[in-house]
């Protein structure tokens, strides 16, 4: 190439950092001019692992799986996988296949571990396998009479099929009613702030994937069968191991931002993007401001947006206090609408510090801690007498979170909430007060004298909903794809729930269209969209 193109990445998330490195790596600099706006001062987005006393945090939880074996190439190569036991491993005599040469945990930071997926539903008191497993205990804990209409539903339901024009009926379809009603109607709505019935089934295909009854069945019989599979050949709800950075997930998004710097792309943080500037169909500039109202205007030939698609399209040409842009360089007012229109859920987290939980560990499944501690590391509050969605375990996603991994549990409280609304409004401490009490009430904890220490944790947009006007997105994506030098990649940047791999995904196939010249950008919006991608390697 005889002159440099210049991009203009905005987002330091997965994607946007995804996207950096790969114009950067092996020499790329030197074609390409890359420069990363970020609008706070820390990397990884929703993947960020925040810090607080000695203890981190991993915002939402992420399990480092993925079926795109480019994307599990690309952690391991940023973080290489453990070559010896971790320090819980050790501890309790865990086996995983350590990778030969490998780093130690115990000496190197940069690491990535392999962890044991546990997840349960907490419904009724009880605690059922997530995803809902059909084993003995399954049936113990649901009682003969919740089984046998579960059965009869399920049975139903085969013969039966509903119209799948929204998310009830797409459950419906592949559990049955009574299975729908108990484990997914109210965690829907408490996810959502909306019944099942108003969400469109897009998101049941995009996120439960292939996993039904059936599917259930047939990993439950698999298991019976010799023959060791791999991960791929499992949908991936059911992933029983997984990968991890030592600290958390920010951990390896820190590293690709260094990475990033050290290879010549220019990082900008306090950099939120304000105005997108266009001439003659395509995007010429963006303007940036700091926390303190300074505004920059920086050109490129080529954008990559990973900020929400509400924001973007209200950035087009929005006229500064000095600037005059002309009607027909600000977005239509059609396409406004559509954008202002696109919904998304925020959520909270309460940190809670406790010397010890009251849950007991009554599987067979050793773990730290004196008495053991559960060995979950989320736990799906399904049932619709409390308000609070999810609860982390830090200590089993990783020894190395928890400052006293033996004498403490570090949990993680996920509200589900509208920015604004009056969860959101809580101030600190009614709102860890409000937690704590949830806690002892469910029995996780005895007492609020149990709290060593606490921390909240505010997310906004952390997950792109789909209903109001998202069903024009076609619309919307018709009109961003027209600027010919604009690729919008990452969950909030194309309002897609994608998981991190399929973000990262997005971000790598726009920089191969941008570095073969591809123009149709069809490849960039359609990761995670098809079935296919979902079920097979």
């Amino acid at each position: 190439m005889s002159e440099k193109q210049s991009v203009v990445i905005i987002g330091g998330g997965p994607a946007g950092l995804t996207a950096a490195w790969e114009f950067v790596k092996d020499g790329g600099a030197e074609n390409y001019d890359v420069t990363v706006l970020e609008e706070t001062r820390e990397f990884g987005g929703i993947s960020r692992t925040v810090k607080h006393n000695g203890n981190r945090m991993d915002i939402g939880g992420h399990r480092f799986f993925s079926k795109d074996t480019r994307i599990m190439d690309w952690w391991k190569e940023v973080l290489p996988l453990q070559g010896a036991p971790s320090y819980d491993d050790k501890k309790l005599g865990r086996h995983h296949d350590l990778e030969p040469g490998g780093p130690d945990p115990e000496v190197t930071d940069e690491v990535m571990l392999k962890r044991h997926r546990v997840s349960r539903i907490f419904y009724g008191g009880r605690f059922f396998d997530y995803p809902i497993s059909l084993k003995p205990a399954t049936f113990k804990a649901m009682g003969f009479v919740m089984t046998m209409q579960a059965g009869f539903s399920y049975l139903k339901s085969m013969f039966h099929k509903l119209p799948e024009d929204n998310l009830e009926n797409f459950y419906i379809n592949r559990f049955g009613r009574k299975l729908y009603s108990m484990f997914f109607e109210g965690y829907t709505e408490k996810l959502w702030g909306r019944h099942p019935s108003q969400i469109s089934a897009d998101w049941g295909a995009q996120r439960v994937k292939g996993l039904s009854v059936m599917g259930v069945l047939k990993n439950a019989f698999q298991k019976l069968l010799p023959k060791k599979r791999s991960n791929a050949e499992v949908e991936t709800s059911l992933i029983e191991e997984f990968w991890y950075p030592k600290y958390g997930p920010g951990q390896l998004w820190e590293t690709v931002e260094k990475r990033c710097a050290a290879n010549g792309a220019k990082v900008i943080t306090d950099a939120k993007v304000v105005e997108v500037r266009q001439s003659n169909g395509s995007i010429s500039s963006v303007v940036y401001e700091d926390s303190e109202g300074n505004r920059t205007e920086l050109a490129a030939d080529q954008f990559i947006s990973s900020m929400p698609i509400k924001d973007l399209v209200n950035a087009i040409d929005a006229a500064g206090e000095d600037a005059e842009a002309p009607e027909s360089k600000v977005a239509p007012a059609d396409m406004t609408t559509i954008a202002n229109g696109l919904p998304y859920r925020d959520f909270v987290t309460v940190g809670l510090l406790v010397k010890r939980m009251r849950l007991k560990n009554t599987t067979n499944i050793p773990t730290l801690g004196n008495p053991p501690i559960v060995p979950d590391c989320w736990i799906y509050v399904q049932d619709p007498g409390y308000t609070v969605g999810r609860i982390q375990v830090f200590n089993n996603w990783s020894p190395y979170l928890v400052k006293d991994v033996d004498n403490t549990v570090w949990i993680g409280l996920e509200y589900f909430c509208n920015e604004g609304d009056a969860f959101w409004n809580m101030s600190e401490e009614d709102c860890v007060k409000f937690a704590i009490h949830e806690m002892v009430r469910m029995k996780v904890i005895s007492s609020p004298d149990d709290v060593l220490d606490t921390h909240r944790e505010k997310v906004k947009k952390a997950y792109p909903a789909y209903f109001d006007t998202y069903a024009q997105m076609d619309e919307l994506v018709e009109y961003l794809d027209s600027f010919g030098n604009l690729y919008c990649v990452g969950r909030n940047g194309q309002h897609h729930y994608n998981n991190m791999d399929h973000s990262m995904a997005t971000a790598i196939e726009a920089v191969g269209n941008i570095k073969t010249g591809k123009t149709s950008k069809k490849n960039v919006w359609s990761v995670n969209t098809e079935k296919s991608y979902h079920e097979e390697k």
